[in-house]
């Protein structure tokens, strides 16, 4: 498990050169608009948007799991405390094919997910009956 930070970014090289030499750390996956490393130590998944004008912002926040049954155990868990997630949904978003549930915090965004493949899109689309809000 690991903590996802996923910012947004006026200039997408400048920040990906950037946070190779501050985690020291080789860019994981690069599209257009979009990078992702995966930082050992300490452990992170940082993920950056282009977009001009909003760098330096937050997009949201998350927590990168295993297995699927993490996300199902962490949204039963979640909607068992009173909060509203979106439900556990398989997904194609940013690039990947995920299995995910998502919780609106009074500030920010989270999303609670498992990576099972790459993908060749960037835009959302929910696999599974429910609602997504991913990560654009």
């Amino acid at each position: 498990m690991r903590l996802q930070l996923a910012l947004n970014v006026n200039d997408l090289a400048e920040s990906i050169d950037f946070y190779q030499k501050m985690f020291d750390t080789p860019v994981a996956k690069v599209r257009d608009g979009y990078a992702n490393f995966e930082v050992a130590n300490p452990p992170l998944k940082l993920v950056l948007f282009e977009s001009p004008g909003a760098g330096g912002t937050l997009n949201h926040l998350g927590v990168e799991v295993e297995q699927a049954e993490q996300v199902e155990a962490a949204e039963r868990r979640i909607a068992e405390s009173g909060l509203d997630t979106t439900g556990v949904d398989d997904t194609l978003c940013c690039y990947a094919a995920k299995t995910e549930t998502w919780v609106h915090g009074p500030d920010t965004r989270w999303e609670w997910y498992v990576k099972n493949a790459d993908a060749e899109q960037f835009e959302n689309v929910v696999l599974s009956s429910g609602e997504s809000t991913c990560c654009s």
